[in-house]
């Protein structure tokens, strides 16, 4: 009789062990959906974006300084005093109010083409900005697959570690019916109460790490994690690392941005030479001017060509130059920098993946022997061949080996999305999230011939930028 409990019980725990599985509800949420959520509700890609708006406007305001400026001005004046002649001992008062307003007009008509040059800059500055805004998307939808597969490592564990309170228990009942009919020692009731202890241990540390983990989800993606789906398939990347090297060095957002600062900078040498140049400047003006008292008035206007030019600046245009070849040469040494470095990243993130995946190979060699070995040492305790600490032993060896093959399925999952960041394909695009659009040329379009307010361009642009508020 107590051996037959005593069978049942062993063969409840085997059962128990190996059908571990981390089950959800119905309303599951896929990576996918995470990804989405992140995309959308993430703060850091709207701080870039308004920071893309804002290098959009420099543009427009390089154009606006080839257009003429036209202001006004204008006054009322008191002016009082006393006064006394050589013939008389006597003070005289007068005073006077006078008024006058005038308009101007200035235009810039030839500045060593520093001017034009100035909106190339800024052309350049635009697209660098684009660049840096996909890279950042890149970051928000690697920390979203980060924290995603962390909550799975995470779940999972928890899973198995409360599975394994529940083998441990049931092997301490086993134990203790062997030990009232004398088939085992108090010993080896103490070992499984010791191994239940350890293992309660082992899953409140498994629940503070999930609780972790849902901070983090909670900080990436924007929303408190749910029944999270493991992923079902792998993202499509390039077989071999050259290719996927070539690729990065023709499309990775870091590289691209580091291209148009060079040229950037490469145009900045012209300008800090244009300063050399002279300038010439037309203005006009016409003003009214009236007097209170006698009722006088004046009317008139100028009209003005002027050039200057600088003859000795203490030094100050040619180091403006050397400081700006200095500056290119920085940036193209960056830019080889930056190429090698994400030759490099790709080149890590390959090996990476191909050591996550022979782990994962290895550990499901190894939960298929371990689960073996279990069965076996499970039957040879039944016959009294084991004792309940090789019970236990074989238990742990399964549980331990389960354990690393869902983190090392998590490792390989999050470095398949890392090889796409490197090669520049992490994005919503390339994924195929359902994301609203987003055009970076969008509000350049509407913004680089530098409308005003009163336009109809302007009046659209503020109807946009509204609406940009309110999100």
């Amino acid at each position: 009789m107590l051996s037959r409990i005593r069978n049942t019980l062993l063969a409840g725990a085997a059962t128990a062990l190996v059908s571990v599985t981390w089950t959800a509800p119905a309303w599951a949420e896929t990576l996918a959906e995470a990804l989405t959520h992140a995309y959308i509700h993430s703060g850091l890609l709207d701080q870039n974006r308004a920071t893309l708006r804002a290098a959009d406007e420099d543009v427009a305001q390089a154009l606006a300084e080839l257009r003429p400026v036209l202001s006004w001005a204008g006054g009322v004046q008191r002016s009082y005093g006393i006064s006394r002649t050589a013939l008389t001992t006597s003070y005289t008062g007068n005073a006077s109010d006078t008024a006058n307003i005038s308009i101007s007009l200035q235009q810039v008509l030839y500045a060593g083409g520093r001017n034009r040059m100035a909106i190339e800059v800024a052309k350049e500055a635009v697209l660098s900005t684009r660049a840096t805004l996909v890279s950042v998307e890149q970051q928000v939808l690697y920390n979203a697959v980060s924290a995603f597969m962390e909550i799975r490592r995470s779940a999972e564990t928890v899973a198995l570690r409360q599975n394994n309170i529940r083998v441990i228990r049931q092997e301490l009942r086993a134990a203790r019916d062997r030990f009232e009919v004398g088939e085992v020692t108090r010993t080896d009731v103490a070992l499984a109460e010791a191994r239940l202890a350890e293992a309660e241990a082992a899953f409140a540390a498994a629940q503070g790490n999930l609780i972790i983990a849902g901070e983090a989800y909670l900080a990436a993606v924007g929303k408190k994690p749910g029944n999270l789906v493991s992923p079902q398939g792998s993202p499509r990347i390039p077989a071999r690392v050259e290719e996927a090297k070539a690729l990065a060095l023709r499309q990775h957002p870091d590289l691209i941005a580091a291209q148009h600062t060079v040229t950037a900078r490469e145009i900045g040498i012209e300008i800090a030479k244009g300063a050399r140049k002279p300038t010439v400047s037309a203005s006009a003006g016409y003003e009214i001017s009236e007097s209170f008292d006698d009722r006088a008035s004046t009317r008139g206007g100028t009209l003005r060509i002027g050039a200057s030019g600088p003859i000795y600046s203490g030094g100050a245009l040619d180091s403006a130059v050397r400081q700006s070849v200095a500056q290119r040469d920085a940036s193209r040494a960056n830019l080889h920098v930056v190429s090698h470095t994400i030759e490099q990243n790709v080149g890590n993130a390959y090996a990476q993946l191909r050591v996550a995946q022979a782990t994962v190979e290895s550990f499901e060699e190894q939960v298929r022997a371990a689960q073996v070995a279990f069965r076996g040492v499970r039957e040879e305790a039944a016959l009294g061949a084991r004792t309940t600490l090789d019970v236990l032993d074989a238990e742990q060896e399964l549980l331990d080996a389960r354990a690393s093959l869902i983190s090392a399925q998590v490792d390989e999952t999050i470095a398949e999305y890392l090889v796409l960041g490197t090669i520049g394909l992490l994005t919503a695009e390339a994924l195929r999230l359902d994301v609203p659009s987003f055009d970076p040329a969008a509000y350049y379009n509407m913004v680089k011939t530098a409308p005003v307010s009163r336009s109809k361009q302007g009046r659209e642009l503020d109807r946009v930028l509204r609406a940009l508020g309110k999100d």
